[in-house]
Order: structure tokens, then C-alpha cells, then sequence
């Protein structure tokens, strides 16, 4: 059974940090990625990671805050955030590439997989 399980969300403080987890079962899997969707707005792409770990790629808007990474071993993919602002707050998702290995898809309809989410809420 194919399983995404995010964890790591929280409540915390602007300025903060978070590390969220997301635990892969089932497959292997390409391209994986982190999306996030806030109350009354559309699913939106934040980073994604190659197979591989070596090519990242974030929104410019978590650009020098935010890094994806990924331990295929563990069967892991995390997003440590940093500096976090109350714009950030969200439900944010892990998603998961069957196709892709090298170059990852923004956009969310390039996902064969989703976690459930996990709500970060930032306070100002």
C-alpha cells in the first residue's frame, strides 16, 4: 500500500523555524515534492527535489528560507523552514513522482501521490 505520512506541523511564532517530515511507503519513488494551501486559496507549489537528491527547486517566495531534502534510505523527505512568516500559514502536503526522476514537475497534476497534510500556522 502506497503511503505519504506528513508530520512536523505546528503553531509557532514569526521568525520561527519548523522541520517538516514526510514518510514514503510502498514504492519508490522519482521527483518528490512539498505543496501548501491556505484557507480560500488554490494549492500552490513550494519545493521540489529530484530522485537523486542533487537538483532542488523552490517557489521564489520561501527562496533562501526554506530547503527540501530528501534521505532515500530512511524513505524520508523533509522541508526545513526558517524565518517563517504568517503568510506561510497553511496546510502543506508532500507529494510524490512515479515518472519523473531527474526534473520535477511544479505543478501539482505532475503528482501521482499525496500525503494527508500537515497545518503549519504561523503567528505574528
Amino acid at each position: 500500500q502506497v503511503q505519504l505520512v506528513e508530520s512536523g506541523g505546528g503553531l509557532v511564532q514569526a521568525g520561527d523555524s519548523l522541520r517538516l517530515s514526510c514518510a514514503a511507503s510502498g514504492r519508490t519513488f522519482g521527483c518528490m515534492g512539498w505543496f501548501r494551501q491556505a484557507p480560500g486559496k488554490e494549492r500552490e507549489f513550494v519545493a521540489a527535489i529530484s530522485r537523486s537528491g542533487g537538483s532542488t527547486y523552490y517557489a521564489d517566495f520561501v527562496k533562501g528560507r526554506f530547503t527540501i531534502s530528501r534521505d532515500n534510505t530512511k524513505k524520508m523527505l523533509y522541508l526545513q523552514m526558517n524565518s517563517l512568516k504568517p503568510e506561510d500559514t497553511a496546510v502543506y502536503y508532500c507529494a510524490a513522482d512515479t515518472g519523473r526522476y531527474i526534473t520535477p514537475s511544479r505543478r501539482s497534476v505532475g503528482y501521482d501521490y499525496w500525503g494527508q497534510g500537515t497545518q503549519v500556522t504561523v503567528s505574528s
